[in-house]
């Protein structure tokens, strides 16, 4: 019997803590709700669970605080659920390591769907892939491999959330060919995603803070029109 994938919910209000947590259970999901941040980092070793969903405004810390000390520890992706809808607080959320951000007074079904997605990307289906179906590119000491979300650095495993992997597989797959941040946000993110193009420079941000320029290639900024994989010859 396949075990429960496990959700912990993150958030001071109980009765909304008590909803999600109801219609997660109804999915088949396991949950754990925690009312209080100061022990969510505890609780997250201790429970070890396969997404959590983080509330911003909580009593004796924030999620943003939280999001950045799970982060120095674990990748188990992350979405935020706040009443905030400044773009500001988007992007900050992002470049703390947040995968998705979703804003109260929310649908149940979509939170579901969202989580759902995350979990497919961090999780992808088993079993190997028909040559014909893997979805792969390399360079000189850089692979990445959209198939099962992974990247390999210099013969290092490197982990890294989905978006920013896509984001990587993407340019990566098109050499030497300019996109615009629009573009960038329309084909990772999708048409229906409300944000800002800084989204799109936050993931930049963070990929090159774990991929560094090659002398043969280098995720290089176009300025005044977006981004490119430069790719030069040995």
């Amino acid at each position: 019997m396949t075990a429960k994938q496990k959700i912990l919910i993150i958030d001071d209000d109980p009765d909304i803590s008590e909803l999600v947590s109801l219609n997660l259970a109804r999915e088949c999901f396991d949950t754990q709700i925690l009312n209080d941040g100061t022990i969510a980092l505890r609780t997250c070793q201790e429970y070890q669970p396969d997404l959590i969903l983080l509330d911003l405004v909580l009593p004796g810390t924030t999620g943003y605080q939280i999001c950045r000390d799970i982060r120095q520890i674990s990748d188990v992706p992350i979405i935020m659920l706040t009443s905030k809808t400044d773009t500001f607080d988007k992007v900050l959320g992002l470049e703390l390591g947040a995968d998705d951000y979703v804003s109260k007074p929310f649908d149940s079904k979509e939170l579901v769907a969202r989580i759902r997605a995350v979990l497919r990307r961090y999780n992808p289906q088993s079993g190997t892939p028909n040559a014909a179906d893997c979805k792969a590119v390399s360079y000189r000491d850089l692979s990445v491999n959209l198939s099962n979300y992974s990247v390999t650095y210099k013969g290092r495993q490197i982990d890294m959330p989905p978006k920013e992997l896509e984001l990587l597989y993407f340019l990566a797959s098109s050499p030497n060919q300019v996109f615009t941040r629009e573009q960038l946000l329309d084909h990772i993110w999708g048409y229906e995603y409300v944000g800002d193009t800084r989204t799109v420079d936050v993931h930049i941000k963070r990929l090159r803070e774990k991929i560094k320029d090659h002398p043969l290639w280098s995720i290089a900024t176009v300025w005044g029109i977006g981004y490119k994989f430069s790719v030069r010859e040995e």
